[in-house]
């Protein structure tokens, strides 16, 4: 069986509840939604995206982590000519739905690569 790192657990561990409030703070972040926002239609490496929008590159490498382990990004990546590793994001949400009537309820509806 593999070994789950301590966030990877942490994200599995969370009760529905607790992973709506999440998804919420997420999505209420505007770092985030601009994130998302910006790799919607092309998808884009961290730099392409820190070029375009002006977030802080660590910012930038933080918050793909944060929505990457929520499933909101899907992640691709290449190998150049050099050697380096090269890794594009791109916006898996293609609609988000956001509810309270006595009780929070959150919709995502991903696209399926």
């Amino acid at each position: 069986m593999q070994q789950l790192s301590k966030r990877e657990t942490s994200f599995l561990d969370i009760t529905p509840s607790e992973k709506n409030l999440l998804m919420l703070n997420v999505l209420g972040n505007l770092y985030c939604i601009t994130i998302l926002e910006t790799v919607q239609e092309i998808p884009k490496s961290a730099v392409e995206i820190n070029a375009e929008t002006r977030i802080p590159i660590t910012t930038v490498y933080r918050k793909i982590q944060t929505l990457h382990d929520l499933g909101l990004l899907k992640v691709s990546g290449s190998i150049s000519k050099d050697g380096k590793k090269y890794f594009l994001y791109k916006s898996k949400v293609k609609s988000i739905k956001a509810q309270f009537d006595g009780k929070l309820t959150v919709e995502v509806k991903l696209d399926q690569f």
